[in-house]
């Protein structure tokens, strides 16, 4: 079931197999969609937020949708891209925006100290590339894509 952004997958699909959910590489230019990951999932749900669609460049800096409650301003990071898996579809979407916020150390850190929940972060380096985190949850499950 896709509820406007957040999946919840129950069951197998029609030929039997579990649920292959895909996530989208973090482009900015999103006419050619790409995915950077893909996993598994059954009986959970999974929401991915992320700085790469919602945005505008004025006078060539980028702002995003992600508002931190902090500062009333577009946060600023290197987090691209949070997916998370957890029980239910609004616990879900409320982490992975939550993340988005935090950036990606602190995310990291909350992923690992709640146990409800696994992650999958998106990165930029400090050279611009990609790198990317996963949970211990996630890991072995998690299909990156070259």
């Amino acid at each position: 079931i896709d509820t406007g952004g957040e999946l919840r997958a129950r069951g197998t699909n029609q030929k039997g197999n579990v649920w292959t959910i895909g996530i989208d590489s973090p482009q900015d230019d999103q006419s050619e969609r790409n995915l950077i990951a893909s996993f598994e999932l059954k009986d959970k749900s999974v929401a991915t937020s992320g700085n790469y669609r919602k945005f505008y460049v004025k006078d060539g800096v980028k702002y995003a949708h992600t508002i931190s409650p902090f500062t009333g301003r577009p946060a600023k990071h290197t987090l691209l891209s949070a997916t998370v898996v957890t029980d239910t579809c609004s616990l879900a979407d409320a982490y992975a925006t939550a993340l988005m916020v935090m950036g990606t150390e602190k995310a990291i850190s909350f992923i690992e100290n709640d146990p409800r929940i696994e992650g999958y972060l998106v990165y930029s380096n400090a050279q611009g590339q990609f790198e990317t985190y996963k949970s211990k949850g996630l890991e072995g499950i998690i299909k990156e894509r070259e």
